[in-house]
């Protein structure tokens, strides 16, 4: 025959020494339960499943609970009361709620699984604000990067933006024109052709290559000396020397 009152006993006494402080005795006719027999209030706060303790939460509860005679086998004489920010209706969830796991778990000793049921439904309940609150700071966060947009990039687009940006280059500096060219008679000048095909416009040539290197001092030039024409042969000139460069080139490493 089951010795009910040693199982409750023996109830008591692990609650104690698990919950300690949070665990107290108090008298019936303060526990809102109609009977006469012993009854205890257990103080329950949310809990963090990352953390032992309770966590920061204004949310917490009173469960208070009496033994009947035949408990385990029977459920036990449950109320909850508001210690601090938990309205009526919320208490009446968790109550309906608690009643229906203890007549889940007749038969054995309960009361410490009914109360971890109602700290996980306090943290579910009161603690849900602080996640989206730190939902919506991670949105804002994403908000904040700039997703580059534009055309990918290419070995052959660089390639021919190079090759573009090497002849305009080319043109500037062929326009940096010795000084004795400038000063020289109107007749005497050269066309932008003219010098380009020139000797010196090898030497104009060795200095692009370097200008990664090393600096230079930009000499200053009369605009008027070249006409838009010229320009533009010199530029078309100077793709047709790069086209035949490249290719002499593939051909020397095939």
């Amino acid at each position: 025959m089951t010795d009910f009152k040693q199982e409750q006993d023996m109830e008591i006494e692990a609650l104690e020494a698990i919950l300690m402080d949070e665990f107290k005795e108090i008298h019936s006719g303060e526990s809102g339960l109609n009977t006469s027999n012993r009854c205890f209030q257990i103080k329950v706060v949310a809990q963090d499943d990352d953390t032992d303790g309770p966590i920061t939460n204004p949310a917490q509860l009173a469960l208070i609970f009496s033994h009947t005679e035949r408990y385990p086998d029977e459920p036990p004489l449950l109320n909850l009361k508001s210690l601090q920010g938990i309205h009526v209706e919320d208490l009446r969830i968790l109550k309906e709620k608690l009643l229906q796991e203890a007549s889940e778990n007749l038969g054995m000793a309960m009361i410490y699984t009914l109360v971890t049921s109602a700290k996980e439904w306090l943290s579910d309940r009161f603690c849900q604000d602080s996640v989206d609150g730190s939902t919506e700071v991670e949105e804002a966060a994403k908000d904040d990067i700039v997703i580059p947009h534009g055309e990918p990039v290419t070995v052959e687009t660089f390639l021919a933006w190079r090759e573009r940006f090497e002849a305009e280059l080319a043109l500037e500096r062929a326009k940096l024109m010795p000084e004795s060219v400038l000063t020289a008679p109107k007749e005497k000048k050269l066309s932008g052709r003219q010098w380009f095909e020139s000797g010196r416009a090898k030497g104009v040539a060795a200095v692009n290559e370097e200008s990664d290197l090393e600096d230079e001092e930009d000499i200053d030039f009369d605009e008027d000396d070249f006409e838009d024409d010229d320009e533009e042969d010199m530029l078309e000139h100077y793709l047709a020397e790069k086209s035949d460069s490249s290719a002499h080139s593939s051909r020397r490493a095939s």
